[in-house]
């Protein structure tokens, strides 16, 4: 086999691998609105749940990044990924507010593992192509959460159970997994020894990662943020059927399939900077209009808008912290990501309590502030010394 295809078939595999991660995340968020109805808890609480999926996700991604140092990324990307597939189905497993919160924490924890390391072999694959196609990958995840956000409408338009429903799904993910393994297990992880510094053995991470982080920060929370809230916007405050508001998760998702799609092209012709201020000023938009037009058509054109700005953020930094000098991709990867991920500590919480206390509206105020912040990070690396930073 030449290596092109073989490139092809690592390709095919790492994308699979983020299809099935977006695909059963969303059927579950996708149905969140049931959720907080099954375990009979109020916003607030709801964002306590989640802030665990977040503890969990920042719990294990530093301590995958570092397994990846020191043993074959692609088995530890298999058994995070069949692992996430099988703790989904017991989500619903019991009412008992601990047994939820304990089952929300580990599939944050296998989720923030199978995040690490399908994306460590992503930045693998794209060094194999020598070009841009990180965005590839991010929309593969996009297509699942579209797709999945449509399966977990249909199931809850029939009032399918919850237990059902996800363990359905997560057998169609773990088959799917099984089916491209043996092409991940020969993508071997790097060694890169040349990062650790001679003398003291300590590896020197670059200010460079820290600063993306920030960005990621911003991205990531907000990206968590609406596919959070996004049905349960629609629900309480546009007043629409459980099963219509999972659209509001779909709008969302197919805005950043759509982003991603074309985003590796857009990166090349336009250059990062410029994907990045425009991103920031759609998603800026985008949850204006949802927060001010309070409608179906406007509610979900602003997902749609938010979508579409948040779509390149995420692949961007971690293209970026991945191809750092002198760190292993996973490593620099799960720097960025910890980082972005640590936002859910304040997000899906402040949001409940502002929800419950203010109304959704002014909770989502929290986000939209997030994205302020993204725009004035960018506006000032790019600006200042280190602008060279985002064209890495």
């Amino acid at each position: 086999m030449n290596n092109r295809n073989r490139n092809l078939q690592y390709r095919i595999a790492v994308v699979i691998f983020f299809f099935v991660n977006g695909f059963l995340y969303a059927n579950c968020t996708g149905r969140l609105p049931e959720l907080k109805d099954y375990f009979g808890v109020s916003n607030s609480t709801l964002g306590t749940m989640l802030f665990t999926t977040a503890i969990g996700a920042l719990v294990a991604m530093p301590l995958t990044g570092w397994l990846t140092t020191r043993y074959n990324s692609g088995k530890l990307t298999i058994y995070a990924g069949f692992l996430f597939c099988c703790i989904v189905p017991f989500i619903p497993y019991s009412q008992n507010i601990w047994v939820g919160r304990l089952s929300f924490f580990l599939t944050g924890f296998f989720s923030g593992a199978m995040d690490i390391t399908m994306n460590g072999q992503a930045v693998f694959v794209e060094r194999k192509y020598k070009k841009t196609i990180m965005s590839s990958f991010h929309a593969a995840y996009s297509i699942g959460m579209a797709l999945g956000a449509g399966s977990g409408s249909i199931f809850a338009n029939y009032h399918y159970p919850l237990r059902y429903h996800l363990l359905y799904v997560a057998i169609g993910g773990i088959i799917a997994l099984a089916i491209v393994s043996p092409v991940i297990l020969q993508q071997q992880a790097g060694n890169t020894t040349a990062a650790v510094e001679k003398g003291d053995g300590k590896q020197r991470v670059p200010l460079l990662i820290w600063l993306i982080a920030v960005i990621g920060f911003c991205g990531m929370t907000g990206e968590g943020s609406i596919v959070d809230w996004s049905a349960i916007y629609m629900h309480t405050v546009v007043g629409k059927t459980k099963a219509f508001s999972a659209l509001a998760v779909g709008s969302f998702a197919t805005a950043m399939t759509i982003g991603r799609l074309f985003g590796d092209r857009l990166i090349d012709k336009a250059g990062k900077q410029t994907i990045l201020f425009c991103s920031c000023f759609a998603a800026i938009a985008g949850l204006a209009i949802v927060l001010l037009f309070v409608s179906a058509s406007a509610v979900l054109l602003g997902f749609f808008l938010v979508g579409i700005g948040l779509s390149n953020v995420v692949p961007l930094t971690y293209s970026t912290a991945g191809n750092i000098k002198g760190i292993e991709p996973a490593a620099g990867i799960a720097i960025a990501s910890t980082i972005g991920y640590s936002g859910f500590f304040i997000g899906p919480p402040a949001i409940g309590y502002l929800a419950d206390g203010f109304g959704l509206r002014v909770g989502l105020c929290f986000t939209l502030g997030l994205f302020l912040i993204m725009l004035g990070m960018i506006t000032y690396i790019t600006r200042g010394q280190n602008s060279r930073t985002i064209s890495v």
